[in-house]
């Protein structure tokens, strides 16, 4: 296909102000990050360039998470600078309606949608990931570990001077079953290995029910029912496994496969996918909302007003998919239902807000 000159020189428009709206919250990104690693480090020694180089791993997740906002902003700005210079009016004069800009900018979002979420995420994912890596070596949870593998759950514990390697062959809300505890002491040394039939870790004090006791001389000893204690529970070990933002999206198909072969609810993952793939038609109805929105109002207000109704809105679409999301990731509605409700109702606000968007 090739682009007219005044497609070009709006797509070029567009972009640019993109670029520089990112580059801008991604400076703000920076310093509050340093602020925060700085903050963390403080107690520890490392090189001056330690934090630094956490930030860059930092703000890529940060930015795919604000990028409708970015995009709002992007729209808003785009068409200010149209109004102030006159060219919306040139462009009407020969022509070209406001229906077609909005076309033209809605198309260069979606496509800037796809590419985000192909590129932009895994890539963001995989910095992610490794921050978080880094950033686990220095704290108390490297002796707390636990993994998901197409063996079960794995748990590694340490706790009372004592190493707990644990393997579980499913895992449902609150409870492990075809449980078995490998016990070592500070030296590795074996001390004993305990076989469950289930284990209830609703708190720290987890109830072993049907338990077979192996000590180091092979003695065996039965117990209907025994207190394990852990650094974990049911929260816990969920929580492990909630940052979903540093896996790219073949490792998370990679983590559901595992999930649903410990019977483990995958209900995080799909939510989160579904979200991937709904971020192109959201940042394409955001950058919708807010063309319309500037041809439908007093273009020559203070830009700081302007700005304030992008924030109020981005504000009330936030909350929007955080309401549906919570009832999608609570099983209160179809994760389908929570996903597309919020954008479908946007795309009829939207939908509102173009008639007779030629004549403004």
């Amino acid at each position: 296909m090739i682009l007219k000159v005044y497609q070009k020189y709006l797509i070029k428009e567009f972009l640019t102000t993109a670029l520089k709206i990112s580059f801008i919250f991604f400076v703000l990104g920076f310093i509050m990050g340093i602020l925060e690693e700085l903050n963390f480090f403080s107690e520890y020694d490392v090189n001056y360039y330690f934090p630094i180089y956490l930030v860059f791993l930092n703000v890529p997740s940060l930015l795919y998470e604000i990028f409708p906002f970015i995009f709002l902003l992007t729209s808003q700005f785009f068409f200010i600078k149209l109004l102030e210079k006159g060219e919306l009016n040139v462009f009407k004069n020969n022509g070209l309606s406001n229906f077609k800009i909005l076309k033209l900018t809605t198309l260069v979002s979606f496509i800037l949608g796809l590419l985000i979420i192909t590129i932009f995420y895994n890539f963001s994912a995989i910095l992610k990931f490794k921050y978080l890596d880094i950033k686990k070596e220095f704290t108390k949870d490297n002796k707390y570990l636990a993994t998901i593998t197409e063996n079960g759950l794995w748990i590694k514990d340490e706790i009372d001077e004592k190493i707990n390697f644990i393997n579980a062959k499913s895992f449902t809300l609150n409870t492990l079953n075809d449980v078995d505890i490998l016990q070592l002491n500070n030296q590795f040394e074996f001390l004993k290995n305990i076989r469950s039939k289930s284990a209830q870790i609703e708190k720290n004090s987890w109830i072993l029910n049907e338990s077979q006791i192996i000590d180091k001389s092979n003695n065996v000893k039965d117990e209907k029912k025994l207190i394990f204690q852990s650094n974990f529970n049911y929260k816990e070990i969920n929580n492990l496994f909630s940052n979903l933002s540093s896996l790219t999206i073949w490792n998370l198909f990679e983590l559901k496969k595992s999930y649903n072969s410990i019977n483990y609810s995958t209900t995080e993952i799909d939510y989160h996918v579904q979200k991937i793939i709904a971020y192109p038609v959201l940042i394409t109805i955001i950058t919708l909302m807010a063309s319309i929105l500037m041809l439908n109002i007093n273009y020559k207000k203070p830009r700081v007003f302007l700005i304030i109704i992008g924030i109020l809105l981005s504000v009330v679409i936030y909350y929007i998919n955080f309401f549906f999301g919570t009832l999608g990731k609570n099983e209160k509605l179809p994760l389908l239902v929570s996903i597309w409700t919020p954008i479908t109702i946007l795309t009829m606000f939207s939908i509102i807000g173009m008639i007779r968007i030629n004549e403004k």
